[in-house]
């Protein structure tokens, strides 16, 4: 028998956060989340996200044993500003009885009726700067911090219960020694001096700081034209700067402004800490930060997290600028491989960004929907 209950006190929450714990111990190519950071992100007090969302967080049982997790998640400015009548699913993992996945995701349906909503989909987060899709192809490929990893069956599921795709994902991988300055010399020399534009390079987190609204104005004006996309709120703003921006290493920042010093077009690039995260098994402490300190300070693969250029400034090459300042960072730091996160599959502007450096796409995923 499955027995569903909604997870609502820490000690509920911490067992939901935990399942993919059991789910995946013996994997090799799952990162696990650290747990303070996933029970911070499902506090409707410390996650502004909750601002425009609201999300319900379902364990499957059978029996005293934990076999599935789900969060159903409806995020208001979508429905409301977006007149897009859709419940989302996310944070989904279980066991391969597809009577469990049918259990949870009822649970989903249950909140979308109740709202008059029009279709599900899922997997994915409360917004765009969330984890997205399940994994289709590259189960033989490590994680990252910003990925969902999943067993095979999972899309089968999905299959088997009548969801079509509704959006897909690819991400590639290629290595540094492809990235040749001929690529880009000559664009980023006539393109600053074109339009005036100059590189903001950054030593400190503290000299990245009084940057970062206008990077999440740009953020939201660059990628405004894509169907799924949800402005990030002032608040949310505050939040990311506060607990992501100094993890992050203040010269994998690169600016692009205008002689007015107007932010143009941005970038964020992390080091991998897949390894790192595995090592520290969901806990900072004891031990865990050290691997993550480590990571942030020794890893060789590089994760291209955001890149963003204004819409007045699209298909003008300024990404040659960026690219240009990454090649002599990633140069003097002795960079082996770069990673790209999830793109939409059908996004070919983005796609034709990296196509002189030959990328490999090694990992598939996709989001899938289901009318109510």
């Amino acid at each position: 028998m499955i027995t569903i209950k909604e997870a609502t006190t820490k000690s509920e929450l911490t067992d939901y956060i935990k399942f993919p714990f059991y789910l995946y111990k013996d994997n090799e190519f799952w990162v696990p989340p650290i747990i303070a950071d996933e029970l911070e992100s499902f506090d409707k007090t410390k996650n502004p996200a909750f601002e425009n969302a609201e999300a319900y967080f379902y364990i499957a049982y059978k029996g005293k044993d934990i076999v599935g997790r789900i969060a159903a998640i409806i995020n208001w400015s979508e429905v409301n500003n977006q007149q897009k009548k859709k419940v989302r699913f996310g944070w989904f993992d279980v066991i391969d009885d597809i009577e469990v996945t049918k259990a949870l995701l009822e649970k989903v349906y249950e909140l979308g009726r109740k709202n008059n909503l029009e279709h599900v989909e899922g997997p994915m987060g409360f917004s765009n700067l969330d984890k997205v899709g399940v994994l289709t192809e590259g189960f033989d490929q490590l994680g990252t911090m910003i990925t969902w990893y999943n067993h095979p069956y999972y899309a089968k599921h999905f299959e088997q219960l009548d969801y079509v795709t509704e959006k897909e994902y690819i991400e590639s991988k290629f290595p540094f020694e492809n990235v040749k300055p001929e690529f880009f010399e000559k664009a980023n020399d006539l393109v600053k001096r074109r339009y005036q534009l100059s590189p903001l390079n950054f030593k400190t987190t503290k000299e990245v700081m009084p940057h970062v609204d206008k990077m999440f104005d740009l953020f939201n004006a660059s990628y405004a034209s894509l169907s799924s996309f949800v402005a990030i709120s002032d608040t949310q703003k505050e939040y990311f700067k506060k607990k992501y921006i100094s993890l992050i290493n203040p010269e994998y920042i690169k600016f692009v402004e205008d002689k007015d010093h107007n932010i143009v077009a941005f970038s964020i690039v992390m080091p991998s800490f897949s390894k790192a995260l595995q090592k520290a098994k969901g806990k900072l402490f004891p031990f865990g930060f050290i691997h993550l300190l480590k990571a942030k300070n020794q890893s060789k693969d590089m994760i291209f997290y955001l890149i963003g250029v204004h819409p007045d400034f699209q298909n003008k090459a300024v990404t040659a600028i960026i690219f240009n300042e990454y090649y002599n960072t990633f140069t003097e730091k002795g960079v082996i491989n770069c990673f790209r996160t999830p793109e939409l599959a059908d996004n070919i502007a983005v796609h034709n960004l990296w196509k002189h450096f030959k990328p490999e796409v090694h990992c598939r995923r996709k989001t899938f929907r289901k009318e109510l």
